[in-house]
């Protein structure tokens, strides 16, 4: 557990004002003045409600951690041309770690096929400050809290969409392709795009493992490139819905659409 910096709670801070984050996300000017601002979000009473209680009571395996307890923000180079979007952090994983998909199964399922494919540096993620790099990619979440039972409602997600709007629109200039895991982040998506500047595609395209779709983008003329893929959690690796082939199909997939040639990785 080295390395890991306990982030003190703060007062209450103005992020509890009317119009927060819909009014605070689009000025933020480049990606760490947004992460900044993120990680003090505490718009959504049940979400605060909940991690902070995770990481009073803790799990056994962790009672020596200091949990970080809040907003996890997006995690990855800022030039990447390939962005991962996931669900939200999970209770004992990002909202203990501080890092989205690090320090639980889904996290060790994704940055090892991340790796197999030449996007990380090294196969395991567990806590920051472990010497995780990732090459090309940014990973993030529509949800940038720790949910009950994982599942965030509809009106949380779109409290938080703004997060990602402004991320995924400073991350434009550079930004070819998005493999989305779970229907979730897929139906969520879509609105977020739209709200970022890019054109809605029609019909709504339909989510599915493998599934493709080529999104107009007037600002700068180019496509964004949509790979869906399952999500990488405990219940579909362990049922075998999601293998780890399959993963790294998909993330190679959406390595190629964002021009991310030449990785190494298993034949």
């Amino acid at each position: 557990m080295d390395e890991i910096r306990p982030v003190r709670r703060r007062a209450r801070p103005a992020t509890d004002a009317a119009g927060f984050p819909a009014v605070t996300a689009p000025g933020a000017r480049d990606v760490p003045e947004l992460d900044a601002a993120l990680v003090t979000c505490r718009a959504c009473p049940r979400l605060v409600a909940w991690r902070e209680e995770v990481a009073r009571v803790k799990r056994r395996a962790f009672r020596d951690w200091e949990y970080w307890a809040r907003p996890v923000p997006g995690f990855g180079p800022l030039d990447a041309p390939l962005a991962i979007v996931g669900l939200a952090p999970a209770a004992h994983g990002g909202n203990r770690t501080g890092r989205i998909f690090t320090g639980d199964p889904s996290g060790d399922a994704l940055y090892s096929a991340l790796y197999d494919v030449g996007l990380a540096s090294q196969p395991v993620a567990t806590h920051r400050g472990d010497g995780l790099e990732l090459y090309g990619v940014r990973i993030t979440v529509p949800v940038h809290c720790a949910p009950p039972d994982n599942k965030p409602t509809t009106g949380e997600r779109d409290t938080c969409r703004p997060w990602l709007a402004r991320e995924l629109e400073l991350l434009r200039p550079t930004l070819r392709a998005v493999v989305v895991l779970g229907g979730f982040a897929w139906q969520a998506l879509l609105p977020v795009l739209a709200q970022a500047g890019w054109e809605r595609p029609r019909p709504r395209p339909s989510f599915g493992h493998g599934a493709e779709a080529s999104i107009a983008d007037p600002a700068t003329g180019h496509a964004l490139h949509l790979v869906g893929g399952y999500h990488p959690s405990q219940r579909n690796m362990s049922t075998r819905t999601l293998t780890p082939a399959m993963l790294r199909d998909v993330l190679r997939r959406g390595a190629d659409l964002a021009g991310l040639r030449d990785r190494p990785g298993p034949q």
